[in-house]
């Protein structure tokens, strides 16, 4: 092993050490594609990440040369996270930890330190996103790191790419997006005549919703994301934008049945415009036929990142699920350890 990179060099492939912080659904998906795909990455992309050590609130672990990870029971108490970088030699810090106020300062230090180091940030947690953006940006230039964060700006849907380098001169100017998939799924199951609990409840038993989705259907969720891509895109600071949304709640089934029975389809957009620095809307609006929101169907996202002269760019699908968010935490892991020459 390369002390100073955490890599190795195996049957033409670098092999990457990773630290994964959050052993939850997604990070525990994660984890098992990178042992299942490990050869495939290997073979197609010249690199293959290897999950080195998993932490989770008070202990951590080792995995086994298989990638497996060993039941709780056996996982030893956390140590200092700077001990386990030296440890594993780690190249990539991935984060698959909870999006909640009492572990966002906890998310931002570990993020930082990993920074600093040189080891790169692989996120799927938004909290410190929105509110230390500068201070990890700051952080990955001192250390000539990256940090990605694809996972926390709509799973499997690559919008955050297209935001961060795919739209460079084209002079993007609004972002309109249905980020959030239970809302979609609800309006569409109030379109049919669900009451406003029927339809959450059907979320919920398809692992659409979770248990509380009271952040995906007060708009938050989708603001939250539509935050980072305009930051991405545009420079923004996530902190200092201001959220306008409107939330769906009891009233909102009228609104659906009347724009279903005028062959139009209700929508929470989340749009952000360079007309209008540092604000974020969320709104309930009608969509007609030939809009890529109204051709959403059950928990589908989408964004449209309108270009005057370049013309619309859409991206749409993406399953939201924490396998989407898992392969998202692995194409990021692979975009900042694979060679970038020639084509790739």
């Amino acid at each position: 092993m390369n002390e100073l990179t955490g890599a190795t060099e195996t049957t033409g492939a670098t092999t990457t050490a990773v630290v994964l912080a959050g052993y939850g659904p997604v990070g525990q998906a994660f984890v098992d594609r990178l042992a299942r795909d490990g050869e495939a990455l290997a073979r197609r992309h010249g690199v293959r990440p290897r999950v080195a050590a998993v932490r989770a609130s008070a202990a951590q672990c080792r995995p086994d040369a298989g990638g497996s990870v060993p039941p709780r029971s056996r996982w030893d108490p956390a140590r200092p996270l700077d001990e386990t970088f030296d440890r594993t030699g780690a190249r990539v810090f991935v984060q698959a930890v909870p999006s909640s106020p009492g572990l966002r300062e906890r998310a931002a230090e570990e993020a930082l330190a990993a920074l600093r180091r040189g080891i790169h940030v692989v996120t799927a947690t938004k909290s410190h996103l929105l509110t230390h953006w500068r201070d990890l940006d700051a952080a990955a230039r001192t250390g000539g790191s990256m940090i990605r964060i694809s996972g926390a700006t709509g799973a499997a849907l690559p919008a955050g790419d297209l935001s961060r380098t795919s739209l460079r001169g084209l002079d993007c100017r609004t972002i309109r997006a249905c980020p959030n998939g239970t809302a979609t799924f609800v309006l569409d199951r109030l379109a049919e005549g669900d009451t406003l609990g029927d339809a959450i409840r059907a979320a919920q038993l398809r692992g659409i919703a979770e248990a509380d989705p009271s952040a995906d259907l007060s708009g938050d969720d989708a603001a939250t994301k539509v935050r980072l891509l305009a930051a991405l895109a545009w420079g923004w600071d996530p902190a200092e934008v201001r959220v306008r949304a409107e939330p769906v709640d009891g009233t909102t089934a009228r609104r659906a049945l009347a724009a279903a029975a005028r062959s139009r389809r209700l929508r929470a957009v989340a749009g952000a415009a360079v007309a209008e620095p540092g604000v974020v809307r969320v709104r309930l609006e009608e969509t007609e036929a030939g809009d890529p929101l109204h051709a959403l169907t059950g928990p589908e996202k989408a964004a449209v990142f309108g270009c005057p002269d370049a013309g619309d760019v859409t991206v749409s699908g993406g399953r939201s699920s924490p396998v989407g968010a898992a392969l998202a935490l692995v194409k990021d892991t692979v975009e900042v350890t694979a060679a970038r020459t020639g084509f790739h």
